[in-house]
């Protein structure tokens, strides 16, 4: 894996971080992104040891919320610019290249936040694909602005309140921009990414799904060794399914697969996901009931995060008594190794450090199992976004209909079920979500839409059915538009789409009396409830 081409991201607090790793990857390029403070000054040598060590061929240092002159900001270490790699500074990242290299940044007169226009001065490097004096629309969000630039730099792009709104030192292949190329607001962002990619940086859009596998198979099989065995926690979402094929082709036998019914699934899955891993992949696969765990745990309990804690503590205790029952059965084929469907937006969404993205939920499947189960964790797919899973797992033969389902949290419906979880609830909400299901299926929009379910909300409303007068709950309709997950617009799902789904929920799940349509998107809301 070392030996392909990699694009360093350095997060210094930006929420579009992630954005600027999707836009990198779909130029078919390698891209990981690390938290800033890996090449602080503080980190020392280090720091550079690091960067030397992952030898990429290109540095991407993100926006961020802070002032490089106020107190406490992000730096980076100086030294990082002398290591003759191309390096692109966004946003804050332009800025701390200014301020680190000799240049001044001051606060801004006039703040510029949403849509400006930018004017080419010099049609060369990152603009290379432009011609001078084309106006291009960007997306800005700063309140800095650099007011003098370091030596060795030109101005090679302006707006109307930033003078120096792109720099570039050529000769040394260091740019810097104060606007967001990532983002769907600046239309020819690609165009300025990939004219970094591949005409300043000489890199090749080589990275695929297959080499992708290829290189995973081959790490899970030096990882694990030619005698180790491992077990792999599968949920029977696209993730862990995808990661549990990819694992079995590496290792065999020697995986043993865990499905665990938590009381928390959809309606039918545990029934499903069995035949289907039995059937199409011949896995060796141990299902086991422990719904009456999961829901006496959740009992009572309100608070999500709680709630997440308590599903994650119980599936440490049930996965440590199947690896004991397999350790017991056969002592020679311990399992060592656990196989965990994490994703690089869970990687990210987990983690939080200063200058990088802010936690905006815990995730029980990142991190916490290994430490009290001493098993090593391999997470096969931990490099990858929700659509390049669906292509590792079609390189990887997969049916379609498996590889397309839509995400599903680990956590379950016990984050749809709003307020108290229980046996009674989950029934209601597991019929309304059906019925939406086969709507949206019938409807021919179940793969166009990234995600598309029920929310049981613990709000009682009055309403009339027949003669009669029910206080019952309400149940909210959530489908989503999104590429990865990280971001998210509300889906605009027809009217008589809609009114199919309230009728019939209505008329068919008692319980609920009414249904409402979430119209938010991503950010500010999230795309669960909890």
């Amino acid at each position: 894996m070392s030996a392909r081409q990699l694009v360093l991201i350095l997060d210094y607090g930006s929420q579009y971080t992630q954005l600027i790793a999707r836009r990198v990857r779909e130029q078919r390029v390698y891209c990981e992104i690390h938290p800033c403070t890996d090449v602080s000054p503080e980190k020392g040598d280090a720091g550079l040891a690091m960067v030397k060590a992952l030898a990429p061929s290109a540095i991407v240092l993100s926006g961020g919320p802070s002032s490089v002159y106020g107190e406490g900001a992000p730096q980076v270490d100086p030294r990082l610019f002398e290591l003759g790699i191309p390096i692109l500074g966004i946003c804050y990242g332009v800025q701390l290249t200014a301020h680190t290299l000799g240049g001044k940044v001051e606060r801004a007169e006039a703040r510029e936040y949403g849509p400006q226009q930018l004017m080419v001065d010099r049609a060369e490097g990152i603009f290379h694909r432009f011609t001078a004096g084309e106006a291009l629309d960007v997306w800005m969000s700063h309140g800095d602005r650099i007011a003098e630039i370091p030596a060795g730099f030109t101005n090679i792009g302006t707006s109307e309140n930033t003078p120096f709104c792109a720099i570039a030192d050529e000769k040394r292949r260091i740019y810097g921009i104060q606007f967001h190329p990532e983002v769907a607001h600046t239309p020819r962002g690609a165009e300025i990414l990939a004219a970094f990619l591949f005409d300043v940086a000489h890199m090749t859009p080589s990275w695929t799904p297959g080499s992708f596998v290829e290189e995973a198979i081959a790490k899970v099989s030096e990882t694990v060794g030619t005698k180790g065995h491992a077990i792999c926690g599968l949920s029977g979402g696209v993730d862990s399914s995808v990661a549990a094929v990819l694992c079995h082709r590496a290792l065999g036998d020697r995986l043993t697969c865990i499905f665990v019914d938590n009381g928390l699934l959809r309606n039918g899955e545990f029934e499903q996901v069995q035949a289907m891993f039995r059937e199409n992949f011949h896995a060796k696969l141990i299902a086991v009931d422990a719904r009456k765990l999961f829901l006496d745990a959740l009992a009572g309990v309100t608070d999500p995060e709680k709630k997440r804690k308590i599903i994650g503590h119980v599936f440490i205790d049930v996965f440590d008594a199947e690896a004991k029952k397999l350790t017991a059965a056969h002592a020679a084929n311990e399992p060592g190794y656990l196989v965990q469907g994490t994703l690089y937006p869970d990687v990210i969404e987990s983690v939080s450090f200063k200058g990088p993205s802010a936690v905006i939920k815990s995730h029980h499947n990142v991190g916490g199992l290994p430490e009290k189960m001493k098993l090593k964790l391999v997470e096969p797919l931990r490099e990858l976004f929700k659509d390049e899973v669906r292509a590792a797992g079609e390189a990887l033969g997969m049916p379609r209909s498996f590889i397309w389902r839509q995400p599903f949290p680990g956590p379950g419906l016990a984050i749809r079920c709003l307020g108290e979880v229980n046996e009674a609830r989950l029934a209601v909400l597991r019929k309304a979500d059906a019925i939406l299901d086969a709507e949206v299926r019938s409807a021919g929009l179940y793969e166009s839409l990234w995600q598309s379910f029920c929310v049981l909300l613990p709000v009682r409303s009055v309403g009339v059915m027949g003669d009669e007068r029910t206080y019952d709950e309400t149940a909210c309709i959530r489908a989503v538009h999104s590429t990865d997950g990280m971001t998210a617009d509300w889906a605009k799902l027809p009217y008589d789409l809609l009114a199919r789904v309230s009728a019939r929920i209505i008329n068919e799940v008692k319980g609920i009396n009414r249904v409402v349509y979430d119209i938010s998107s991503k950010p500010p809301a999230t795309i669960e409830w909890e």
